[in-house]
């Protein structure tokens, strides 16, 4: 990303002399840090020592224009004939700086250009309008704000930011800034985001994270100056009211996303004005904002009803009564989250649904809710036709009953994410795939613990023959009879997840390679502890054909025979890791004589018998590696790695 501080060098800057002023008060060390033009200056004159009364006095003339009052230096500054005069000026001292950053573009005395002919009465001859005869000033007002520059931690000062406004001005205009943490002592201030609205009204995005210094003050100036501004990003920001926020809706027309995050005096008012003004808005975000409540969200939704189509809302002190209006005035959403809104209850997510407002909705994220119940979801597959995407995170009150429902009445789900849902069990997911209609790709169970591996009988069950993509992520419960009955139901999967599955073994995962008619693309079956080498033999020859990516990480069970199978069957593979395995130099020699055509990532981390001597087998492989892991091998010695450097020098190797 862009940022501030641009270290390439001549290019951009000239600091080939001394960027500090006589007098000590208006100091100002710019250096290469910053984005002002500083060409090299005289040495001050000063006079020669004289002797009176015995002692030595120096004395110091200050340069005349020093004298100067501000106002005085403020019309010089605005005549400066293009951006470099204005850069080194800038460069002479703080208080010079600071003036120029307080010109507004508008202020500036541009370029004019004279036609030959023509009447002397055309010609102003008010100070105010000195014509500077430059064709490159005249390209210097053509700002479209494509820079972008970011300032982080320490680095986040008001100079800086008025560096930028002066910088930035005579390169394209500054279209992008974000600001993340202030520096603890002089930190950024409404000063500096002033000088920004000055001197950058060609912004259109502003990103302000953990600036506590900054005020309302501030953010009204970027809505007086920057009327282009599109996407307001804020994110604890204590000192910003609901006062900032309305002139930047009130002054900003053009705004298309807004996130209000952790600011705590941002309140309903503000949500308001955004509705009422905001014409154009697409996405909000507002989270943890003790202030908002049903009148800030009933007020946004009801006035930006035809163009908003993303709205997260998350920790508010909101009830019931903004879901249902959600569920009637949403009529543009397509994506909507929805995350730790304690006061809602079953009611507003059942009214929510069966308001028949949500036609459009395509996402649907819920997370932490608790009147997410087995009622409220099944209203929500009936009232959401066009949903695609539905994912449950941390809703304990939702069990197989409100699963299947949903699963049968959401006619157009495409995919189903479960996240610590703890009253799912093995029931309900058979059940799910068995009544979820013919669109349903992908199906992910992360940390659900209820789940129980029991014996079933899946002659009841439908096939879900559309499932493409399965991913069960650390759910201990879920076991080899789970395994094969998933197996049974999916004969169509191409990628499979199965990463930290303690309680799976061979006699699960055989029978579901076995069912796989379509042949599998990417599997995952890392810290599967209980697997062996003859899993891998059978993925090889059932799924070598097609087999692109393979993860074996922490099986230890697995040893240089499976090399040998994948080496001998999979001739797509490209990225594979076999990371913590028992792999020793005969592994990786098969490898190395393998069929492999496009092998691009190989991992081999922690493999503790890989020595130095796999190193004309490494040499081999490298014609198409493109990263190479080969961390905590004990054996292969820095000399060797030093080779792989040289050798492999298009291939990035960690060791």
């Amino acid at each position: 990303m862009p940022t501030l501080v641009n270290y390439s060098g001549d290019d951009e800057f000239y600091t080939g002399g001394s960027a500090c002023s006589a007098d000590s008060s208006l100091l100002l060390c710019i250096g290469s840090h910053t984005n002002v033009y500083c060409p090299p200056r005289k040495r001050s004159r000063i006079s020669g020592p004289f002797v009176f009364g015995g002692h030595m006095f120096e004395e110091e003339k200050k340069s005349s224009i020093e004298t100067l009052p501000n106002e005085c230096l403020y019309e010089i500054f605005r005549r400066l004939p293009g951006g470099r005069a204005r850069s080194a000026s800038a460069c002479v001292s703080k208080r010079w700086l600071m003036l120029l950053s307080s010109v507004r573009n508008f202020e500036i005395c541009r370029s004019k250009s004279t036609h030959e002919g023509s009447d002397a009465e055309t010609i102003d001859e008010s100070f105010n309008d000195i014509k500077f005869v430059s064709a490159e000033e005249d390209l210097e007002f053509e700002c479209d704000g494509h820079l972008s520059r970011s300032l982080e931690g320490k680095k986040a000062t008001d100079i800086r930011l008025a560096a930028i406004a002066v910088g930035t001005a005579s390169r394209g205009g500054l279209g992008k800034l974000l600001v993340r943490g202030s520096n603890s002592i002089r930190g950024v201030t409404n000063l500096g985001l002033s000088a920004i609205a000055d001197g950058c009204p060609s912004l259109r995005t502003l990103s302000l994270w953990n600036v506590p210094s900054i005020g309302d003050e501030g953010l009204c100036n970027i809505a007086r100056e920057c009327h282009l501004l599109e996407k307001l990003d804020l994110c604890q920001c204590p000192l910003i009211s609901s006062k900032g926020v309305i002139a930047i809706a009130e002054n900003c027309p053009n705004l298309t996303a807004i996130t209000i995050e952790s600011c705590s005096n941002i309140g309903n008012g503000s949500l308001q004005a955004v509705g009422r003004c905001c014409q154009k808005l697409h996405s909000i975000t507002i989270k943890d904002c003790p202030l908002v409540g049903d009148q800030g969200v009933a007020g946004l939704l009801s006035l930006t009803t035809s163009v908003l189509t993303k709205v997260k809302l998350q920790d508010l002190n909101i009830t019931d009564f903004s879901l249902a209006v959600i569920g009637r005035y949403g009529k543009a959403i397509t994506n909507l989250v929805l995350s730790k809104l304690q006061k809602v209850s079953q009611k507003g997510f059942w009214v929510m649904g069966n308001a028949q407002g949500l036609q459009k909705l395509v996402s649907l994220t819920i997370t932490s809710c608790r009147g997410t119940t087995d009622v409220s979801l099944e209203a929500m597959g009936k009232g959401c036709p066009n949903l695609k995407q539905m994912s449950l995170r941390k809703c304990c009150f939702v069990s197989d009953k409100g699963l299947i429902a949903f699963a049968r009445s959401a006619g157009s789900l495409e995919s189903l994410q479960l996240e610590e849902c703890n009253r799912i069990t093995q029931s309900g997911i058979l059940g799910a795939l068995s009544n979820c209609n013919s669109k349903l790709k992908s199906l992910a169970l992360v940390k659900c613990m209820g789940i129980r591996d029991l014996p079933l009988e899946a002659t009841m069950l439908s096939p879900c023959k559309s499932l493409r993509f399965l991913s069960i992520r650390s759910c201990p419960g879920f076991g080899s009879a789970s395994l094969a009955m998933v197996g049974k139901l999916c004969p169509q999967l191409h990628h499979l997840d199965l990463s930290g599955l303690i309680g799976i073994s061979d006699a699960g995962l055989l029978p579901l390679l076995e069912s796989c008619e379509a042949g599998l693309v990417k599997v995952n079956i890392s810290n599967c502890l209980n697997l062996t080498d003859e899993v891998v033999l059978a993925l090889a020859r059932l799924h070598g054909g097609t087999l692109e990516l393979l993860n074996l990480d922490g099986c230890r069970k697995i040893t240089d025979a499976s090399l040998v199978a994948i080496a001998d069957n999979c001739p797509l593979l490209n990225d594979f890791d076999v990371s913590n395995c028992l792999i020793t130099d005969a592994g990786v020699a098969a490898l190395s004589r393998g069929v492999q055509l496009n092998l691009q990532i190989l991992s081999l981390s922690g493999c503790s018998k890989i020595s130095s001597k796999s190193m004309p087998s490494f040499t081999k492989l490298g014609k198409t590696l493109l990263g190479l892991n080969l961390q905590h091998c004990n054996l292969i010695c820095s000399s060797t790695v030093e080779q792989l450097l040289e050798t492999l020098w298009r291939c990035d190797i960690l060791s």
